[in-house]
């Protein structure tokens, strides 16, 4: 399959899923759920991340929790074990004050990949339609012979 092209969409258009693992950004995507929503059980960011993605990549849940897991050590949140209810104890997952500073920090990061993405696409945008308009050119061109 060609580089650009997943399983999932296609030829229908180019997406980040064939595109190498972008798992770094389930990280924001996480904080900014918990901080809109509050806390949360882990099944219910996994809902939440697909309308949130920042990529084409569907994220397995293995990753939510791996990031998950990497947020609690670095102190960004905190869970404790839901033990109410008849079914099985579920995490419930909550921002700390150090969460929040970690996704005003995202906010940068991400504002500032958005203007260098933005740059190079116009860039990209620009060089690809200089070639089409040389081509076109180079067609329309009357031949000129070698004799004169």
């Amino acid at each position: 399959m060609p580089r650009g092209q997943c399983r999932h969409h296609g030829e229908e258009r180019p997406c980040t899923c064939a595109m190498g693992n972008l798992y770094r950004f389930v990280e924001p995507v996480v904080l900014f759920l918990l901080k809109k929503h509050g806390p949360s059980y882990g099944y219910e960011l996994a809902s939440a991340l697909t309308g949130h993605a920042l990529t084409d990549a569907t994220i397995e849940r293995a990753a939510l929790y791996r990031t998950l897991q990497r947020l609690e050590v670095n102190g960004h949140v905190v869970s404790d074990w839901d033990v109410s209810g008849s079914g099985p104890a579920r995490h419930n997952y909550k921002l700390t004050e150090r969460g929040e500073e970690h996704l005003r920090e995202w906010r940068v990061v991400l504002d500032h990949l958005a203007h260098a993405m933005t740059r190079f696409v116009d860039e990209v945008g620009e060089v690809c339609d200089a070639s089409i308009a040389e081509a076109a050119h180079d067609n329309t061109s009357p031949e000129v012979s070698p004799n004169g």
